[in-house]
This record gives C-alpha cells, structure tokens and sequence, in this order.
C-alpha cells in the first residue's frame, strides 16, 4: 500500500504562518483538537516545518512557562522529515520508528501533499487484521 492511499490531504492540513505567536497556534491546536500543525515555508525554495505538543511542551520548560515572546519558527522542527506519496507505508513506519517521530510530511516537488501519522497507518493496519480474521 502506498503512502497516498493513507495519508491525510493538503487540503485537511491545518497550517500556520512561522510568524504566529506559539500561545496563538496552541490555541488552534486545542480548539481544533490535534496533535500539531504544519508550519508553511516562507520562500518558495523555503521548508516546511512541523509544531508538535512535545515542541510546546519542551519551549514551555526551558523558559519556564513563559511562551508570550515567542514565535512558532523559534520552537518548530524545520525542516519536517518528508516522504514521497509514492512511497510503501511499511517504509514509512520504520522511518517514524527509527527516527522517533509520529508525524511525516508527505512533499512532492518541495509542496505538501498530505501528511502520515502513526495514527493513519495503525487505522490500515487495524483492518487488515480484520479482514483476515472475517475471511
């Protein structure tokens, strides 16, 4: 199965501008009730880049709870670790698992496609296992 048929698409993305206050974007992370968001390059030849609870969580601490002054570029993963749609999902979950990570953009020609969590490909694997165990 391929990276594609899984991944959740641009369009159902929510991202946010580098610019944007964190307590803003973590905000929208609880109103919207998810786990991170993607943070939109600022160049065309620029980076994506992935804010995630553990990102919040660590600026948090090392600040000692005050994020007033920052900004999402200053705490964000840049760049994300990408894949290609066109990639087996088996090979992007040992990606996930050998790198430590939940989340992976999903980049064609430097543009986002979509993105794989660890969520979509157990929700794949949760029903194969039932369509076996039903044959």
């Amino acid at each position: 199965m391929l990276v594609k048929e899984v991944m959740v698409e641009e369009s159902k993305i929510v991202k946010v501008s580098p610019m944007m206050p964190v307590r803003e974007a973590l905000g929208i992370m609880r109103t919207k009730k998810i786990k991170s968001l993607v943070v939109n390059k600022l160049k065309p030849h620029d980076a994506y880049g992935m804010l995630t609870y553990k990102n919040i969580l660590t600026s948090i601490v090392a600040n000692d709870g005050d994020i007033d002054l920052l900004r999402v570029y200053d705490i964000c993963s840049k760049p994300a670790l990408q894949i290609s749609e066109q990639l087996d999902v088996k090979y992007a979950a040992q990606i996930m698992v050998k790198s430590g990570v939940k989340r992976l953009l999903v980049i064609d020609n430097n543009e986002l496609e979509g993105i794989l969590t660890m969520t979509d490909i157990l929700g794949v694997l949760l029903e194969s296992v039932k369509d076996v165990e039903e044959s």
